[in-house]
């Protein structure tokens, strides 16, 4: 794996950025910066791309957090995002085996997005998609940035705030069909889907337009389709010792965005079709990277960013990781 990165294309995560404050057994246990499209832009950051964050926190203690986290992260912010009222707080209470329920204090909406057509891929998901104000407006920037560049999608589930499937699902299956990427978990398909199988929900979503659909199955890996391909592909998980899951599926999604950019398969129309045309072996390598960022994320607490010597890392031990 070549630690240079051969092109910056500019990626804007668009989407909530605020406090987990972290309860194991009922006891609170720590507040640590997270979100979703923040988590995402840090690891793509950390990889080497040029990630901008636009959210919406306040101008407060955990604003200023946030801030920090952003700049340690080598993360800009776009002007604005600092228009909350407040900042959002989401209270992650972790069960025995380290996994993430949620519920959420918070407000939505977007700083002056006048400028999101010089983004060359924007990457959304999760909340800000669904939570009025602010998701018409990530419909609008999507539409925006769609005509020149690509565009990522986490649905990211969070049936605190999401409610009832029937509440979000018109919105969720509008951003599939505008993305060239969408990245989901089986919980995610369950709570919308339910009693469906998660294959037939890959196709259906695939068959609304995107490029590349990908769904995460935690200790069992993840599954791939080609939007263009019958044929699936199961990718296997890395064996780790679990710390929690906090983050694991940003850090996938960065890894997966990070090496789509650096195979020249996102960041513009022509990549997005080169994406749509592609086949497994030019895929492949990005779908590991993926593996190997969510893999080093969740061997340690909290929304851990790996870094691109991390990685290199994992591959000298496991030179199948490359390809």
């Amino acid at each position: 794996m070549n630690s240079e990165v051969p092109s910056k294309p500019s990626v804007l995560c668009l989407g909530e950025a605020l406090v987990d404050v972290v309860i194991r057994d009922g006891v609170t246990t720590g507040e640590h910066v997270g979100g979703s499209p923040l988590n995402v832009a840090c690891v793509m950051s950390r990889l080497g791309h040029d990630a901008t964050i636009g959210a919406w926190w306040g101008k407060d203690e955990r604003g200023a957090a946030i801030e920090r986290h952003a700049a340690d992260h080598g993360v800009p912010v776009q002007p604005g995002s600092d228009g909350a009222a407040k900042t959002p707080v989401a209270f992650a209470h972790l069960d025995a085996e380290g996994r993430a329920t949620y519920e959420f204090d918070l407000e939505w909406a977007l700083p002056d997005m006048t400028d999101v057509s010089r983004y060359a891929h924007l990457h959304t998901g999760s909340i800000a998609a669904t939570l009025e104000p602010g998701g018409t407006q990530v419909v609008d920037a999507v539409t925006a940035v769609k005509p020149t560049g690509t565009i990522s999608y986490d649905p990211n589930v969070r049936p605190a705030l999401m409610e009832a499937p029937e509440k979000v699902l018109g919105r969720i299956e509008e951003l599939v069909a505008l993305a060239d990427v969408v990245k989901a978990s089986d919980e995610d398909v369950e709570w919308l889907y339910p009693g469906i199988p998660v294959e037939d929900i890959m196709r259906r979503w695939a068959a609304m337009g995107p490029a590349l659909v990908v769904i995460t199955r935690g200790p069992w890996g993840a599954y791939a389709l080609l939007g263009h391909n019958r044929d699936m592909l199961h990718v296997d998980q890395m064996t780790v010792k679990l710390a929690d899951t906090v983050g694991a599926g940003d850090s996938f999604m960065g890894g997966l965005l990070s090496g789509l950019l650096d195979a020249g398969l996102l960041g513009s129309r022509e990549a997005g079709a080169r994406l749509a045309d592609a086949g497994w072996n030019e895929v492949q390598p990005a779908l590991h990277r993926a593996v190997v960022t969510s893999g080093l994320t969740v061997s340690r607490a909290g929304a851990h960013a790996p870094t691109r010597e991390d990685i290199e890392a994992v591959v000298r031990e496991d030179p199948s990781l490359a390809n």
